[in-house]
């Protein structure tokens, strides 16, 4: 089967990923404590990729969950879905890295990579086709950066082949929690370029603003804000789960939307986010829905895609949805002046249509629909997003403001100047691949590397 191990680094990791679990379990039946009452069992094996049946038909997540400190994961050793993991998947550190890329990397990370390596070992042990990894992790945060980075590392080494997908919570443009997040995330970026295959970026703010706006949610919370996230990983793994018209596997993401190796930030949207006393008012149609993800205000990073171009788009439908509708609102879309291509990808479009409808957590804030579907699209605009980070690094770099602390934890100054080098030449990648036309397309390619 084909399996999938999911590693929750840090607070933002960890708690997407109780959102994420809560979702899974309700989508195949599975209660709390890891049973499968018998009138729900299915036939089908469609939560092999996630779940492990031990002989007792208990079902245990394959997943880690881990942070250099203890609260988070103490959460979930108190929570509702205690029973549901194995104690050895929780992993939880002393000291935290306090926000410091340097600790998560180098000083606190070291004395916990080696227990973790080991215990991802023993659940990939247990796959028989593993697929490959997703890590939910934060860019700005210390564990999430410095650890994750390490981590991403040292898999690439043991797992040269496999998928590397990572699910990023990258910092907004006006709300910040940590000061030192240009830091942290321009240094965290560098670090995984070479290592992961596909970025998803997911932004709060922009979160928020969906929370806001569509579910008329006046103070969403971060419950409010990881289950609207679940819903985007959901859909994207459905196919791996669910029999559908139109598979689509991990790696055929990455050979779909990752142009080149080093241009590997998709965007991601869902439609339909609708509260349910709207739902009923609503058709929400396939071409409806697929016109949602086109909207500015439903990328879940706050960045414009009208100014950037598309060099390939993902649709992940789910529900009662047919070939012949997609293809009819395909073909509205190509014709829209708003939403603009690269020249140089005539098709663009990759298309996987599942048969089973999106499930809701109960008392959450989403509607129960018919049908759903979720967009990553490779687009040059989430170039501004990187260089929105990158300007704020080099405000703080300038004065070497908080540096000390980076240094002081063994890290040396030359790697914040690499780091940046690197990033201001992902910049001038992402403009060179919009600029570039048909013609001057045997040139080009030469300089890229």
């Amino acid at each position: 089967m084909r399996e999938i191990i999911l590693i929750h680094l840090g607070q933002a990791g960890v708690q997407t990923g109780n959102a994420c679990w809560e979702l899974f379990c309700l989508e195949h039946g599975i209660q709390p404590d890891g049973q499968q009452p018998e009138d729900a069992a299915t036939d089908d094996d469609s939560f092999n990729t996630f779940f492990t049946e031990t002989g007792a038909g208990k079902f245990v997540p394959r997943c880690l969950h881990v942070d250099l400190e203890p609260t988070c994961v103490d959460e979930i050793r108190t929570g509702t879905y205690r029973n549901l993991y194995h104690p050895e998947q929780l992993i939880s550190g002393k000291e935290d890295a306090a926000n410091n890329y340097a600790r998560g990397h180098y000083t606190i990370g070291k004395e916990v990579i080696d227990l973790v390596l080991d215990r991802t070992r023993k659940l990939a042990d247990n796959c028989t086709g593993l697929q490959g990894f997703m890590i939910f992790h934060s860019f700005g945060g210390g564990t999430g950066s410095g650890f994750g980075s390490l981590l991403l590392n040292r898999l690439s080494i043991d797992y040269g082949k496999k998928t590397k997908v990572e699910f990023a919570v990258y910092p907004s443009p006006q709300i910040s929690t940590v000061v030192v997040e240009p830091y942290n995330s321009v240094l965290c970026t560098h670090a995984m370029l070479e290592h992961s295959d596909v970025a998803f970026l997911v932004d709060n703010e922009a979160l928020y603003d969906i929370c806001r706006r569509n579910l008329d949610v006046e103070r969403p919370t971060y419950t409010n804000l990881n289950r609207l996230v679940a819903q985007c990983i959901s859909s994207i793994t459905a196919s791996l789960r669910f029999d559908g018209q139109l598979n689509v596997d991990l790696t055929e993401f990455q050979t779909n939307l990752v142009p080149y190796p080093r241009i590997h930030f998709p965007l991601c949207s869902y439609a339909p986010v609708i509260p349910a006393e709207k739902a009923y008012h609503e058709a929400l149609s396939v071409a409806e829905i697929t016109n949602g993800v086109f909207e500015p205000a439903n990328m879940m990073v706050k960045c414009d895609p009208r100014h950037g171009k598309y060099m390939a788009c993902c649709m992940m439908y789910r529900g009662d949805v047919v070939p012949k509708d997609v293809n009819a609102s395909i073909v509205t879309i190509k014709s829209k002046r708003t939403i603009q291509f690269v020249d140089w990808c005539p098709t663009a479009f990759k298309v996987g249509i599942n048969n089973q409808p999106p499930t809701v957590v109960p008392g959450g804030d989403v509607a129960k629909v018919q049908r759903s579907v979720c967009m990553m699209s490779n687009t040059t605009a989430i170039a501004s997003v990187l260089a929105r980070m990158d300007h704020k690094f080099d405000l703080m770099y300038s004065k070497r403001a908080f540096v000390h602390w980076y240094v002081g934890e063994g890290m040396e100054e030359g790697e914040f100047l690499e780091a940046r080098e690197d990033l201001a030449a992902m910049e001038k990648d992402y403009e060179e691949i919009a600029a570039e036309t048909a013609e001057g397309e045997g040139e080009d390619e030469g300089e890229e590397y």
